[in-house]
């Protein structure tokens, strides 16, 4: 049975396709494929398209999305992964950071929608990741279309990670302008 919630967001309609990299760690296969089968099938119902790229670990994703916005021209971002509570404190860890450092992306401009799950044990994964369930993995596409939409509204796509040069000419410090 899907989760469904009164207040949901209406699905966002684009005049042009929207291109989004899915970045997911998959450590718990079984858990990150039915959070990929929930987003793709999200970002498809809104006509767009998709990239899919793993990483090792939950700590790699915010990386490996700042990296994909410095390099390439996707329009979003969906981030997933499972962590499950251990016995040490390297879950606190884990959790803390890639949040942390996907909310930093957002803040820069990303429009990133987290699904990476952080829970006690397996069967709370399951159930969260399950397309049929909760669906966990469809809601963190939607959120990065809807971010997408907002950011289409306001001005279209920016980049807004690192350095941005005001023009086309770049010039090192230590050089001046018509000195080779």
């Amino acid at each position: 049975m899907a989760v469904t919630h009164d207040d949901a967001l209406a699905r966002p309609s684009f005049d042009k396709p929207v291109k989004i990299l899915i970045v997911v760690a998959p450590y718990y296969r079984a858990i990150a494929e039915d959070l990929l089968a929930g987003a793709r099938a999200e970002i498809e119902a809104a006509g767009g398209s998709h990239e899919t790229v793993e990483v090792p670990g939950a700590l790699e994703v915010p990386s490996a999305i700042g990296i994909a916005e410095r390099l390439s021209n996707f329009d979003g971002y969906v981030a997933l992964g499972c962590v499950i509570r251990g016995e040490t404190t390297h879950y606190d860890t884990v959790c803390n950071d890639s949040s942390r450092a996907l909310t930093l992306l957002g803040l820069q401009g990303l429009c990133i929608g987290n699904g990476i799950l952080t829970v006690e044990n397996a069967a709370q994964a399951e159930v969260r990741a399950d397309p049929a369930g909760q669906n966990k993995g469809g809601g963190a596409a939607a959120a990065a279309l809807h971010l997408i939409a907002l950011a289409r509204r306001w001005g279209g796509s920016r980049k807004g990670v690192g350095f941005q040069p005001q023009g086309d000419e770049y010039q090192i410090a230590s050089s001046s302008k018509g000195t080779a």
